[in-house]
């Protein structure tokens, strides 16, 4: 998928440097089979509960949007007043069930837009784009795919398009059940890839098999999957042999956090990725967060991770653009 990569290290003395990407998009039952009439973005109106932590720290986040919110005004009005502020960057994410125009047959393989004819996901990350650009008064150059779904065509689309990030690898995870990608074998590395008179910066979101197993990884967790009614993978993390983390609140705590990017720093990894899904900020909407307890919590869990990783791990706030902006300086 990722033609003529070429991966980066930057430094071992480089201060980490930490970016921010939300997956700002409708609220749908992500269990059911897509909807092309599901498109409220009513969890945008509290949005600010998380600028508000990012404000705090100097964080500036990039919510890569998609297009029931960059169409509607309840959808993408508090993000444009953050960015005329100067307080986030705006991206775009791809959900082909809800995005214009819709000719494909709704099915959970077509969730994915790599997995679409070329000229189809071309047209709607072009109107996507356009929305984008209409609203927001400049069109984005980062790109996340919907459910993560990078495919075959997605390279020359944002080239033609003039996206020069993608942000959509995400080790560990494997979808090829439903008809998606699989990431095990990627890690938290970024890389150049798309050939080098239109390079593209992947920042793959931050995620990892960690543990002193972690080398056999995949053969382990597959061996696990078979053994799930033993609770093999569960048995796996407690004897230290290999977890399974990405740096999201949403799933996993903020000692997995701290787990994964001190395990992830040792191997030389200085950027990392902070991501979750915009619904999560209402109770309800998603499984991480179903009462205002949880909701509690996952706010929380910004705070705690983001003391860690500016305090004791001394790293810096960034964004896509600046990151890309420093590997060109080591290119």
């Amino acid at each position: 998928m990722f033609d003529q990569r070429k991966d980066i290290r930057l430094p071992a003395e480089s201060p980490p440097q930490l970016v921010v990407v939300i997956d700002t998009e409708e609220e749908f039952d992500w269990n059911a089979e897509p909807d092309s009439s599901a498109t409220g973005v009513s969890a945008m109106a509290h949005i600010d509960r998380v600028q508000t932590i990012f404000n705090e720290y100097g964080v500036k986040p990039c919510y890569v949007i998609d297009y029931p919110v960059a169409s509607k005004p309840e959808g993408y009005g508090l993000l444009r007043e953050f960015a005329e502020k100067g307080e986030c960057e705006i991206g775009a994410h791809l959900h082909p069930w809800v995005n214009p125009p819709i000719q494909e047959t709704l099915s959970r393989p077509n969730t994915y837009p790599g997995n679409l004819p070329r000229a189809l996901e071309l047209e709607k990350l072009q109107t996507l784009r356009d929305t984008i650009r209409e609203n927001f008064g400049y069109a984005p150059v980062a790109y996340k795919a919907g459910r993560y779904g990078f495919g075959p065509n997605t390279t020359g689309i944002l080239q033609e398009l003039g996206f020069n990030i993608d942000l959509s690898v995400c080790p560990p995870l494997d979808s090829r059940a439903d008809g998606g990608p699989d990431y095990r074998r990627y890690d938290a590395h970024p890389f150049w890839f798309g050939g080098t008179a239109k390079p593209i910066l992947e920042l793959p979101c931050t995620g990892g098999f960690i543990g002193w197993g972690s080398a056999a990884a995949v053969p382990l967790f597959e061996a696990a999957q078979v053994l799930r009614k033993l609770k093999a993978p569960g048995i796996l993390s407690r004897l230290g042999a290999v977890d399974r983390l990405m740096l999201s609140p949403e799933g996993f705590t903020p000692s997995e956090h701290i787990k994964l990017t001190r395990a992830l720093y040792d191997q030389g990894v200085r950027t990392f990725t902070w991501s979750f899904h915009s619904p999560s900020v209402v109770p309800g909407n998603t499984t991480y967060v179903r009462d205002d307890a949880q909701l509690r919590q996952f706010l929380d869990s910004f705070r705690r991770y983001f003391d860690f990783f500016f305090k004791e791990l001394g790293g810096q706030a960034s964004t896509p653009t600046r990151i890309r902006k420093l590997m060109e300086t080591m290119a």
